[in-house]
């Protein structure tokens, strides 16, 4: 069965303690400390390969070797590595002009949000992950270069300016912002509160639909991510814009995921798309890749077989993979060649 993994992150922050012990988890997870868990010396051990870590950064090959070694544990055959564009120094003026940023409470935490994640460069990673091909490869593990933007309406041509600098196996279109605000966040999360829901995500699918129809993005990423914390209209009432969805990929020949971030990080625990949603797409036809989005090595993969085997129960026979900005449909089970 082949198993592929196109939606992973090598680093995020906010750079607080819990991103920290998070970090040492998945350090641990690698090459376990022989010293007593919460001596001072496993402390001081700790402290040491985090200060190693912090130095050298998420693009240190020692670190990339962690997502190599945990995808040959899991058997997956490709695997593509994105950052979020707000991770990028270029991208500034881009998102500031398209998230709210105000002199009010939500745009004072958003604008100290943003000046927390956004740490790196665009040819840093880039050539990072490029360099890194050739040593997956003679893993047995073909890597693909990707990145995740953040759709704004209205932001069109100046997203596809910040695109065209690096020459990517793939561009992954991501909506986590409404009418500015940023509602995957769980410090803004009260803010559902001010909104009719069922015209919430009817507005939202709006957007996702005008992401999809831009002719920016070979996927359009975790497409009912708005339910991130629960706050949802009843299911049967968002049938219609699911379908919406459906033909808009279809008609722009764009793919999808199963992504499984929110079903083992957030609160809804649900895939994205949902079962009913993701049952819609499978049966119009829609082309899909499959998750983990990961932001740890120890991550990486993480439900991929689980969804994998789920696309072929839904009669699905073919994944969807890329390369150089093409997408190439491959199939789940290999052809057995009997004498």
């Amino acid at each position: 069965m082949k198993k592929v993994d196109y939606h992973l992150h090598l680093e995020e922050g906010p750079y607080s303690l819990n991103w920290l012990n998070r970090t040492n988890i998945a350090l641990d997870y690698f090459a376990p400390l022989t010293e007593q868990r919460h001596s001072l010396e496993w402390l001081k051990k700790s402290l040491d390969r985090l200060a190693d870590r912090l130095q050298k950064g998420s693009y240190d090959p020692a670190w990339l070797d962690l997502y190599l070694q945990e995808a040959k544990r899991k058997g997956l055959s490709e695997v593509g590595i994105v950052d979020h564009l707000y991770r990028f120094h270029e991208t500034r003026a881009y998102f500031e002009q398209h998230m709210d940023i105000c002199d009010t409470e939500l745009g004072n935490l958003q604008r100290t949000w943003l000046n927390q994640v956004m740490t790196e460069s665009m040819e840093d990673f880039v050539r990072t992950i490029s360099g890194a091909k050739e040593r997956w490869a003679a893993e047995g593990i073909t890597l693909r270069l990707g990145i995740e933007a953040d759709y704004f309406p209205g932001g069109e041509e100046e997203l596809a300016g910040l695109l065209s600098r690096f020459e990517w196996d793939y561009v992954i279109g991501s909506v986590h912002f409404f009418n500015g605000w940023g509602f995957d966040n769980p410090e803004t999360q009260h803010l559902f509160a001010n909104y009719d829901l069922e015209e919430l995500y009817s507005n939202f699918f709006a957007v996702v639909e005008k992401a999809i129809r831009s002719g920016l993005f070979n996927f359009v990423a975790h497409l009912d991510n708005l339910k991130v914390f629960n706050y949802r209209p009843d299911e049967s009432v968002l049938l219609r814009h699911y379908e919406r969805i459906g033909r808009a990929l279809l008609e722009t020949d764009t793919a999808t995921e199963i992504n499984a971030g929110l079903y083992y990080r957030y609160p809804v625990k649900e895939m994205c798309p949902s079962p009913k949603f993701l049952e819609i797409l499978a049966n119009m036809g829609v082309a899909i890749t499959t998750s983990s989005d990961s932001h740890f090595p120890d991550d990486i993969g993480n439900y991929v077989d689980m969804n994998t085997k789920h696309l072929l129960e839904l009669g699905v026979g073919e994944i969807a993979t890329f390369e150089k900005r093409k997408r190439i449909m491959k199939p789940i089970r290999e052809a057995v060649n009997r004498k």
